[in-house]
């Protein structure tokens, strides 16, 4: 073969296929100042928002110096919130041009698996007292085990007082935990049974003592009284006050990065919150956004999006309603239009392939740590069910947009066809006709209480999340 036909191989190659890039590769040593300030922010996000409630606090007070009124109040204004029983809040703001033109929309949650508190939680048992849980969302329960707990929640007294509780993440707080059983006793209990059921849910249980309130060795309950008496002392709460509690465990201990080179970020709570900071930093810093812009940080997408925090909800109308209403239009119609002419990112992650596990994925349409931001077509369980699937023209109107603004970015599955899969807030979102595709990063250890992102993907999937709003 000669070098011009050789050369000319190459070029058509180049031309013709595909290859995954590296999202590193692209990024200047000036933008890499402003990314490592944009995820120093996101970790610090992350430590302070490990509940769906924590996360609604700390945006709206984020929000507070940037111009955004209560939609649930009279005055009008360009930029609106909406926070709805504390558990999800959306983000409204104007564009160059009407609503009823287009609204671009950026959905996310902000819950994360964990356990929770039964209603009735606290008791001893051989003199050690416990709490009893039940785990939210989907989680390998052996993975709670033998590791700093925190507890972090609110007591909601009759008196309609809200008690909040944070214990477990100061240098000077107690931690909790949940106790294995030692490998020279688990042979039978443990070691031959699968996974998923060595250890059952209903022995997720916290330790929080083991002092006794008293000496008197024939008081019934005299450890367990120890910790009521604590709890009344600290916070005036009594044991039927948990009946009105919501109590959250979650891993104990700050967000980290990873790696010699610091490239990765370690952290609970990463699905979805990631998505979620890069969505409320998308709205804020967008320049001159031709589009309205709407961002929903919802709860409960852990357990399917029920409920009324969850995104299958009226909540999406509520707001969008509300909005329409104080710019004079009332009619239902003018609703259904401007939701089923939308455009909406499904911001959510996707599974970075495990070289240790890769015989889980198909490689070829598989989600990489560092190769930008993830496109998932379609989530669902084996044939597609419970899927919402975004059409060919929506995903080349992307394309379009990511090359424009140099972001990396990249499609993936859920695992092999028979493999598992799962489910977004996407279906919810196309329920109203708009065109919708799920778009996140990549994360390993997906779903763990320690969960790894790539920095490089996090600040590819900021960039594309600014410039889907901008445009």
């Amino acid at each position: 073969m000669s070098s011009t036909n050789s050369k000319s191989l190459k070029e058509l190659k180049d031309n013709l296929t595909y290859s995954r890039v590296n999202a590193w590769d692209p990024i200047s040593v000036k933008e890499n100042v402003t990314l490592e300030k944009y995820c120093a922010a996101y970790l610090q996000f992350l430590d302070a928002a490990k509940t769906e409630r924590e996360a609604v606090d700390y945006i709206q007070n984020f929000i507070a110096p940037k111009g955004y009124s209560d939609l649930q109040t009279g005055k009008i204004s360009e930029k609106y919130f909406f926070n709805h029983y504390g558990k999800s809040i959306a983000l409204y703001r104007d564009g160059r041009n009407p609503v009823t033109d287009g609204l671009n929309i950026i959905v996310a949650h902000i819950d994360s698996p964990r356990l929770d508190l039964k209603q009735h939680p606290l008791y001893e048992d051989e003199e050690i007292v416990f709490l009893k849980t039940h785990y939210y969302g989907g989680v390998k329960k052996y993975q709670w085990l033998s590791r700093p707990l925190a507890i972090h929640g609110v007591i909601s007294m009759k008196n309609g007082d809200n008690i909040h509780i944070k214990v477990g993440e100061d240098e000077s707080d107690p931690i909790f935990t949940i106790a294995d059983l030692l490998p020279h006793l688990a042979g039978k209990a443990q070691m031959q049974k699968k996974a998923s059921e060595f250890i059952p849910g209903e022995k997720l249980n916290l330790i929080v003592g083991t002092k006794p309130f008293c000496s008197d060795k024939d008081q019934k309950d005299r450890f367990k009284l120890n910790i009521l008496a604590m709890l009344h002392d600290q916070y005036g709460i009594k044991e039927d006050d948990f009946l009105s509690a919501d109590i959250e465990i979650v891993p104990a201990g700050k967000a980290r990065e990873l790696g010699f080179d610091r490239s990765l970020i370690a952290g609970y709570g990463q699905d979805d919150r990631v998505c979620a900071y890069a969505a409320l930093r998308a709205i804020l810093d967008a320049a001159d956004p031709k589009q309205a812009s709407l961002v929903l940080l919802m709860d409960k997408e852990e357990i399917g999006s029920e409920g009324a925090t969850g995104a299958n909800t009226w909540f999406l109308e509520m707001v969008i309603g509300d909005v329409l209403s104080k710019m004079g239009h009332e009619e239902y119609r003018t609703l259904r239009h401007v939701l089923s002419s939308a455009s909406c990112l499904s911001a959510d992650v996707n599974g970075a392939t495990h070289p240790d596990w890769a015989e889980v994925h198909d490689k070829m349409n598989a989600g990489y740590l560092n190769a930008g931001m993830v496109i998932s077509k379609f989530t669902g369980i084996k044939g597609k069910s419970g899927s919402n699937e975004a059409n060919a023209e929506f995903i080349a109107r992307l394309r379009q947009l990511f090359e424009e603004n140099d972001v990396v970015w990249h499609s993936a599955e859920l695992g092999k066809v028979d493999e598992g899969g799962g489910g977004t807030i996407a279906k919810f979102m196309a329920y109203y006709g708009m065109n919708v595709i799920d778009a996140g990063v990549p994360v390993l250890d997906m779903h763990s209480p320690f969960e790894i992102t790539s920095k490089a993907d996090i600040w590819m999937m900021y960039k594309g999340f600014k410039a889907f709003l901008e445009n």
